[in-house]
């Protein structure tokens, strides 16, 4: 299924470029994961983080991922 980080950073009208910086990776990074390729955990973790999101809240932007 696939991640729902675009939908939820272009809700919070935030830039590519922003969410990037906000946690820490690059926006290559951040294109290759909204076009659903696989990141590692602590990557996902530092962007939930960066969505203003809780870790328990995980399920909401990587959907079926444990």
């Amino acid at each position: 299924m696939k991640n729902q980080v675009k939908e939820i950073r272009e809700a919070q009208l935030m830039s590519k470029a922003e969410l990037a910086r906000k946690a820490g990776v690059s926006p290559v990074t951040i294109d290759r994961i909204e076009r659903g390729e696989e990141c590692r955990m602590s990557t996902r973790r530092k962007i939930i983080l960066a969505l203003g999101l809780k870790l328990t809240e995980r399920n909401e932007v990587f959907p079926g991922e444990v």
